[in-house]
């Protein structure tokens, strides 16, 4: 089973999209945008950018888990992983964005 993009309205009323992986996990999520067709090209933008290592910036929460960011060659933030509870999970985790990233399908469920 392969990954894909879902585009959804949140409870704020704006457009977010989650990146599954072909299991259905969240391996990236976005921020919120007012307008469906800028989360669209944040897809886009993650289609182009999860393929560089250099636009994933690496981290760790207050309670000791790892994740990471993607960002865009313009340093903005396209999108953040699940937690993981180690590096290589995370690292893992980069390789499945990368992975499904490129060529899963849109499925809009706004």
């Amino acid at each position: 089973m392969s990954g894909k993009f879902e585009i959804f309205v949140g409870k704020d009323e704006q457009f977010y999209f989650h990146l599954k992986a072909g299991n259905g996990e969240i391996i990236l999520a976005s921020e919120g945008y007012t307008q469906k067709h800028n989360a669209e090209k944040a897809i886009e933008s993650v289609r182009v950018n999860s393929q560089f290592d250099d636009n994933y910036v690496d981290e760790v929460a207050r309670d000791g888990s790892f994740y990471f960011v993607l960002r865009a060659d313009n340093h903005e933030v396209i999108g953040v992983s699940q937690m993981y509870q180690s590096r290589q999970g995370a690292d893992h985790g980069k390789a499945s964005v990368k992975a499904n990233g490129l060529l899963s399908d849109v499925v809009d469920l706004s």
